[in-house]
């Protein structure tokens, strides 16, 4: 998926963990079939799962970025309303993988999808408990730092006219263009809350048509408030966006700036994964169909001046 991919396979990811942690030594290790783009994830028995990072870096960022990783997953799950992965370690490089990696325990489910619960008001009340859960967390004074998505929404035009660029056979740009520039205006957040940060399909386990786990909350920290509504926009149709909406007392701008950061995401899925990952670049399409079938969206806000 990645220029600078790093190989890993079951081979080296068994020796890998027998040699970090022996406690394993008797149990399988099997490539697990993810959507993810940054780890590799291979399951370790019944109860645990090793993630190696895809991407090429220095391995003392990777460690420090690992060790962030672990406190961050240990405060989410103080406030998540389901289960989710808690740290098991740090693995050490070794001659066939060059930088650390981590292991954390497995929650067994079912990964979502864009559309398999869109119309479940049983999973959007889970959807909205799970944004409100995450707001109520203590910021303890912190605040937004660092590039990602959760700022200012402005301050990501150039990706996204990159992604235009990059779309102009794919996507109908001049549809989604006047609807960007809409959304880039809008005011950003008067105070930051603590956010999961990326909860698409992907990161989202389901059983029955509801949420039983919540995986990679690695990034869990103080964002936009609107940050997490990308799920409405990833998982639900009109009717079942209208109950989270309506749940969590979200005001109009809030809302767009939902709608913009999952725009933002969802337009660079398309042509980024085109070729290497092709449920991810589908869930950009689900959710920019979304986008613009929204009257909101894409009627009166694409048709102010």
């Amino acid at each position: 998926m990645h220029e600078d991919q790093v190989h890993i396979d079951a081979g080296i990811a068994g020796q890998l963990v027998i040699d970090n942690f022996p406690q394993y030594r008797s149990q399988s290790i099997q490539p697990v079939d993810s959507q993810g783009t940054v780890n590799t994830i291979f399951r370790v028995g019944f109860d645990a799962a090793a993630r190696f990072p895809l991407r090429a870096a220095d391995s003392r960022q990777v460690e420090t970025e690992l060790g962030r990783e672990s406190m961050a997953m240990l405060e989410f799950a103080k406030w998540c309303p389901f289960p989710s992965p808690e740290p098991l370690g740090i693995g050490r490089p070794g001659r066939s993988f060059p930088m650390p990696w981590s292991m954390q325990t497995w929650i067994e489910g079912e990964v979502a999808t864009p559309s398999g619960l869109s119309a479940s008001p049983s999973f959007s009340n889970d959807v909205a408990s799970l944004i409100e859960s995450l707001r109520n967390a203590d910021t303890s004074g912190r605040k937004f730092t660092g590039t990602g998505r959760g700022g200012r929404i402005s301050d990501h035009d150039d990706w996204v006219q990159t992604c235009f660029r990059n779309s102009s056979t794919l996507l109908d740009v001049a549809r989604l263009y006047p609807i960007w520039e809409q959304l880039r205006q809008l005011p950003p957040a008067f105070s930051d809350v603590m956010s999961h940060k990326d909860l698409i399909p992907v990161n989202i386990l389901v059983a029955e048509g509801r949420i039983i786990g919540v995986l990679d909350a690695g990034d869990f920290g103080p964002a936009d408030p609107a940050l997490d509504l990308v799920a409405v926009w990833h998982h639900l149709d009109e009717e079942r966006r209208d109950l989270v909406r309506s749940r969590l007392c979200t005001t109009r701008d809030e809302w767009l700036r939902g709608a913009a950061w999952a725009f933002q995401q969802a337009i660079g899925l398309v042509w980024y994964y085109r070729l290497s990952n092709s449920r991810m670049s589908e869930l950009g399409r689900v959710a920019l169909q979304r986008l613009v079938s929204d009257p909101e969206i894409s009627g009166d806000l694409a048709k102010c001046p």
